[in-house]
């Protein structure tokens, strides 16, 4: 019931994600990609630095949980803008050949933190005691965070803003000078791309579960139903990271040869299959074939997650890009990923077994699976063309330019 209870604790920063997702794309559409991302990095950096300082109940009481969760919030609200500008900016820098590949390096930073994330961990677990963890020693990470935080900082500030969105952006101001009024990005997105918002959620549906269920999950499973050292758990996603990290673009550029949706078809059809198999080797109890398991599940992941990127970029318009890849994406977030947990800790605690689990992550790559089969593929869209706003044969040659694949 603790775990339960911490797991929906973390879930709260998912909350917050539509909403950023909603003001952030609204403004990214507005005024530009570049601006956004140093603000959610600022918003981002600053509330995991803060956790690192926070007072414990002991100090301040019930003041405590109350600030790690609006810091939670803060965080959620900042990530709902964050994915969507860090993909956008690099699809729209990219051609059109290789948008799979370099689209889905931003997408290597999950593999990159939790590697991070994990190594502080499991170095933390090797020279401390767990009274000297709960102490003083959980707050290393948030700190070391800072750094992070001042890398990505100069980056962010150094690169250029997208030239598709300068592009529409000088369009939109000559439509202005000419009486023609635009609808609010968000307003837009709903009204006439909810199939392509729907489609986005489909898309990372199952995606987000199996990636919180093969890492997040998979610590409470080794750790209180296996009751096996924590460090076994911690060294397995370590190894399993990296080689998430590495193959994670190879996805991304197998999708640009192939298609977008045969690749994430691999990722999603292969999960629902894995995921049976997952929990069988993980109960093995054997390090190297926990870690075998870990690292086949993140490499399907990977197939789902390496094109996913550039997937969901080019299902919109340059002018709603920014607000419908984010909605889409953190809409998926709340009913998928900030769930996933939390529905698996009661499972395991009702049913006392990995099964139902198994059916569940099998029940979310189906959804995939079928979201990626009835959607057209978009493989080698040109972004600087709309296909809304364009006179209706224009419209149609870019539709079927879009759908040639």
């Amino acid at each position: 019931m603790g775990t339960l209870l911490a797991f929906m604790t973390y879930a709260i920063g998912f909350l917050a994600r539509p909403i950023g997702g909603m003001v952030f794309g609204h403004y990214g559409d507005k005024i530009g990609r570049k601006k956004l991302l140093v603000l959610s990095l600022l918003m981002m950096g600053g509330a995991t630095f803060a956790m690192g300082l926070l007072p414990t109940y002991g100090t301040i009481g019930v003041g405590a949980p109350i600030l790690l969760t609006v810091l939670r919030l803060i965080q959620g609200f900042a990530l709902g803008g964050e994915w969507g500008g860090a993909v956008l900016i690099v699809s729209e820098h990219g051609g059109d050949k290789h948008r799979g590949f370099w689209a889905s390096w931003p997408q290597c930073g999950v593999p990159a933190g939790n590697l991070l994330a994990t190594a502080v961990l499991a170095v933390l677990a090797s020279v401390q005691s767990e009274a000297a963890f709960e102490s003083w020693g959980w707050r290393v990470p948030f700190l070391l965070s800072g750094v992070l935080v001042v890398v990505g900082l100069w980056i962010r500030i150094s690169v250029t803003e997208s030239p598709v969105f300068l592009a529409a952006k000088a369009k939109a101001e000559a439509d202005a000078a000419d009486g023609i009024k635009e609808e609010a990005p968000v307003v837009e997105v709903f009204r006439r791309s909810w199939r392509e918002v729907l489609a986005a959620i489909g898309v990372r549906f199952g995606e987000n579960i199996s990636y919180y269920i093969v890492t997040s999950f998979l610590l409470v499973y080794v750790t209180t139903h296996l009751e096996l050292p924590k460090s076994t758990a911690l060294n397995a996603v370590l190894i399993a990271s990296a080689v998430h990290f590495v193959t994670i673009p190879l996805w991304g550029a197998l999708s640009d040869r192939i298609g977008r949706r045969p690749v994430t078809l691999i990722g999603a059809v292969g999960m629902a299959v894995w995921a049976f198999f997952f929990f069988s080797l993980v109960d093995s109890e054997s390090f190297a074939v926990i870690t075998l398991s870990v690292t086949a599940g993140l490499l399907l992941h990977g197939a789902m997650y390496g094109p996913q990127a550039a997937f969901v970029s080019e299902m919109f318009d340059t002018k709603v890009r920014y607000s419908g890849a984010s909605v889409g994406s953190q809409l998926a977030s709340i009913v998928a990923g900030a769930l996933a947990p939390i529905i698996a800790v009661e499972l395991l605690r009702r049913y006392g077994s990995s099964t139902p689990i198994a059916l569940y992550l099998c029940a979310a790559s189906v959804i995939t699976a079928i979201t990626v089969l009835v959607i057209k593929e978009t493989r080698g869209r040109d972004l600087t063309v709309s296909t809304t706003d364009a006179p209706p044969k224009q419209r149609e040659a870019a539709v079927a330019d879009t759908n040639r694949v």
